[in-house]
């Protein structure tokens, strides 16, 4: 007797929510965030003057090693505050609430001098850096009206960086480290190629704002987008309201791209980490840049583990150590590997690490999954008409692949479908893969802390599915976002969907399991939901997937041998 596979499946009503909400609040009251005091002669020079070319005075805090020797510099940049630090309150230290809200599955370790996202003084330090963190414009201490993601704020980091590196106590070698934000703004600033920039080390950064986290496949995110403006308006002044600005710019017009740093610029050798963990923010734009730097010294560290757990760890603290000893300090000692690979069996047990050469990798045997009748994914197309219609926001199409030897699926996906909508002239489509194994839902690391994710996600407005020929190429589809086309009733029309890259190995027995629906895949509350990530809801609507001999619907999958 065959086995029966689910046409139809709600994704947001995994079991165990309950359990896992249960652990989520003890992180709140209790987050697994070690805060160590700093030594009592620490060398520190706080709120130090920076002028910059048009004669706005920033701040900055200089932490250097004890001796006279000069020592090479590392710069972090700070939207949200440089000071932002822990403090030693009622006989216990306080620390950024992110810690407590955003759950991070292992624990995170950092001297009292820590900056939110930033590298630990107190680490560099004792193995022979200064370390410098600066207010951006108009944050913290820092003078002037800033602009986030601007060619004036790649600017004033330049000539902070050339500052640093004029200094007596700086060998005139210097480097940029730091999370997210303290990420992004190093890509710009390195396509300036300041002269005394010899490396960066973007941890987790997106390269495209619109693309990677405001409108994802054209869907507008009003979650996180949320939160994050009422952190940088309450600690940085600003030219620009980047929520009205998205009002006025729904499409990727030429105010996003001016967002956008020219990755081709970047010479200076860089080591990046791309993690499997953030589809719903930073993934996409951290490969993007790896793959796009002008860099002939660019090296990837992957992982699917938690942002803040992973940045302060040992073997991560190791590579961006043995990165900067080898270019700011000029040590003779080997590169890092071009890509070091991290692949999962399940959101907690780690399959394997190894060196690999390229990204994607060079061996890929991209196959093709079609859907077909009864929910089923297959390795052969057919050639018979068949389809499958659900509610945009009751419930997901589901299709399933089952897995006969073992198997590992490394870099991005890429789902073609051909759509037609009853109701309305436009939907959003919510797509992911998930892993069963032994009839179980097996949950990964997400964004924002998220530990029931899936392999991984991708999203696509319809009427926003015009390709960009230029840039798509057969496992990564590339879209305008530049003319809408809204859909007539019943009309029946192609698009294809990008889907984060992922390293998942699977056995025999196990399943791959497609869903697309209309809604957001995975619950909102703050419990056992996504939260922050929040996307406009798709107008209710009927949303019928066809397939057939003249429309091969399709995932692509990158299989590993």
């Amino acid at each position: 007797m065959p086995t029966e596979y689910p046409v139809y499946d709600q994704p947001w009503k995994r079991p165990g929510a309950a359990r896992y909400a249960a652990a989520r609040l003890r992180a709140v009251v209790r987050p697994d965030v070690h805060v160590t005091a700093a030594p009592p002669d620490l060398i520190v020079d706080r709120d130090a003057a920076v002028v910059v070319r048009d004669g706005v005075t920033l701040r900055v805090n200089v932490y250097r090693p004890a001796g006279s020797d000069p020592f090479p510099a590392i710069v972090s940049a700070h939207p949200y505050g440089k000071d932002n630090v822990p403090q030693r309150k009622w006989g216990r230290w306080t620390f950024s609430p992110q810690y407590r809200i955003l759950r991070q599955p292992g624990p995170v370790a950092f001297s009292s001098e820590t900056s939110w996202e930033a590298p630990d003084p107190v680490w560099w330090l004792a193995r022979g850096y200064a370390v410098i963190n600066a207010d951006v414009r108009g944050a913290g201490t820092s003078g002037g009206m800033g602009a986030l993601f601007s060619d004036q704020e790649a600017e004033d980091i330049y000539d902070v960086v050339e500052w640093c590196g004029a200094q007596p106590w700086c060998s005139g070698s210097v480097g940029m480290l730091g999370v997210s934000y303290l990420a992004i703004s190093q890509y710009k600033v390195a396509a300036l190629r300041p002269p005394s920039l010899k490396a960066i080390c973007p941890w987790e950064g997106f390269t495209d704002a619109y693309r990677d986290l405001f409108s994802p496949g054209g869907i507008v995110e009003n979650g996180f987008t949320r939160i994050w403006q009422v952190m940088t308006k309450r600690g940085m002044r600003t030219t620009e309201d980047i929520g009205a600005q998205r009002k006025a710019h729904p499409l990727r017009d030429q105010w996003w791209q001016s967002l956008v740093p020219d990755l081709n610029r970047i010479e200076v050798p860089m080591l990046i980490c791309a993690s499997f963990s953030d589809h719903n923010l930073h993934s996409s734009g951290s490969f993007r840049a790896f793959e796009s730097v002008g860099s002939s010294d660019k090296f990837v560290y992957t992982h699917r583990g938690a942002k803040w757990a992973t940045f302060y760890n040992d073997d991560a603290r190791r590579a961006q150590l043995d990165f900067f000893d080898r270019y700011l300090k000029g040590r003779d000692i080997p590169p890092p590997p071009p890509v070091r690979l991290e692949v999962r069996d399940r959101g907690d047990v780690i399959a394997d690490v190894r060196t690999e050469q390229q990204w994607p990798l060079l061996r890929t045997d991209w196959r093709d999954l079609y859907l077909t009748d009864n929910g089923i994914l297959s390795a052969t197309h057919t050639a018979c008409d068949g389809a499958v219609t659900f509610h945009t926001r009751r419930r997901a199409a589901a299709f399933t692949f089952p897995v006969t030897d073992d198997l590992e699926i490394t870099g991005p996906m890429s789902l073609a479908l051909w759509v037609s909508v009853e109701g309305a002239d436009d939907v959003g489509l919510f797509v992911g893969v998930e892993k069963w194994s032994a009839g179980q839902w097996i949950p990964f690391e997400g964004s924002y802390g998220f530990g029931r994710d899936r392999i991984t996600s991708g999203w696509q407005r319809m009427s926003l599915r015009e390709l960009d020929t230029q840039r798509s190429t057969p496992p990564e589809p590339v879209h305008t976002f530049l003319r809408p086309q809204p859909l007539s009733p019943g009309e029946i029309v192609p698009v294809e969907i990008a889907l984060g890259a992922s390293a998942t190995i699977f056995r025999p027995g196990d399943q791959v399991r497609l869903l697309i629906a209309g809604r957001q895949l995975a619950p909102r509350n703050p419990l056992w939901g996504s939260f922050p990530a929040s996307y406009v809801p798709t107008p209710a609507a009927l949303c019928t997937l066809h397939w057939g001999a003249g429309r091969p619907a399709r995932l692509r999958v990158p299989v590993i041998p």
